[in-house]
């Protein structure tokens, strides 16, 4: 019993780091110190779900870290979380949304890196994975991502 209930805390803590992350991102005039929470939450949601997540939700840790990390201007490390979002993203049983959102992640990063080529063919990597996503929420929610690109 006890396992079971550490495991519902462990998620529990993952999604309300993952959420913290969240609103730190969109936080205008976020000062240093928020900076850096923001940062440290998204690497704690991340490793909260190795222990209780799925691939799909590691996929989702590993993105929301890519994205911080553009939102930093630190492309190496943007690109290092954007690649293990795929690595994830690819295995069984992870819905195609969340493989587009990886190409996202990885376009997003390679932007920043200024490879222009690479991000485009990263952009429509993602949207050929889009055209197969059967939930249409997840699929509008991932398009205005792949359209809010800055190509």
């Amino acid at each position: 019993m006890a396992d079971e209930q550490q495991q519902v805390d462990q998620r529990a803590l993952a999604v309300a780091l993952f959420n913290g992350t969240w609103a730190l991102l969109d936080k205008a005039g976020r000062t240093d110190d928020e900076t850096d929470r923001m940062l440290h939450m998204a690497h704690a949601s991340r490793f909260h779900w190795d222990a209780v997540g799925t691939d799909e939700n590691r996929a989702g840790g590993e993105w929301q870290c890519s994205r911080v990390y553009v939102e930093l201007g630190r492309p190496e490390p943007a690109l290092h979380h954007a690649r293990r979002c795929l690595a994830y993203a690819a295995r069984p049983g992870v819905a195609a949304w969340m493989r587009a959102s990886a190409e996202e992640a990885l376009a997003r990063a390679l932007l920043l890196a200024d490879d222009r080529p690479g991000a485009l063919a990263a952009r429509d990597r993602g949207l050929a994975l889009l055209a197969t996503e059967q939930d249409e929420e997840d699929r509008e929610i991932i398009a205005a991502d792949l359209a809010s690109l800055p190509l």
